[in-house]
C-alpha cells in the first residue's frame, strides 16, 4: 500500500528519523506535534496558545494528506502541568467541539525542550 508522508521541517525529524503525518490506505498517524517554528517555541509559557498553535500545524499536515480535522478519530495530549488543563481543553474544543474524537490527557515530567508545555498526537480515518 502506498505510503504518502508529510514533513514541516522540525529539526528532530531528520535527526530521529520520522515525519510529521504519514497516510496508509484510509488511515493517517500524526506525530508528537509541539509549539516548535523555525527552531524557536511558540507561546511561551501560554498553554493555551501552544496548543492552539499545535492544532493548526496538525490540521496543515491533515491536508496535506486530503483530509481535515473532520476525520480525527482520537487525540493524545501530553502536558507537562495537568493543573492548566483548562486553558489546554479550551483550545482542544474550539477545534473539535462539534466533531469530538476520543481525547486522552496525560502529565508528563517533560517535553524535548523545557519551554514545550505541550505536545499532541491525533489518528484519523478517511473513508
Amino acid at each position: 500500500m502506498l505510503r504518502k508522508k508529510v514533513f514541516t521541517g522540525s529539526p528532530w525529524e531528520s535527526r530521529v528519523g520520522y515525519c510529521r503525518a504519514l497516510r496508509i490506505g484510509s488511515r493517517i498517524e500524526v506525530a508528537g506535534t509541539t509549539a516548535m517554528k523555525d527552531g524557536n517555541v511558540v507561546g511561551t509559557g501560554n498553554p493555551y496558545e501552544q496548543t492552539r498553535f499545535i492544532l493548526q500545524t496538525i490540521e496543515q499536515a491533515l491536508h496535506e494528506l486530503d483530509a481535515g480535522l473532520s476525520h480525527v478519530i482520537r487525540t493524545r495530549m501530553f502536558v507537562t502541568d495537568i493543573s492548566q488543563w483548562e486553558e489546554i481543553g479550551r483550545a482542544h474544543g474550539e477545534f473539535f467541539k462539534d466533531i469530538q474524537p476520543v481525547a486522552t490527557m496525560v502529565e508528563v515530567k517533560a517535553l524535548i525542550d523545557p519551554e514545550l508545555l505541550v505536545e499532541i498526537e491525533v489518528e484519523a480515518y478517511v473513508e
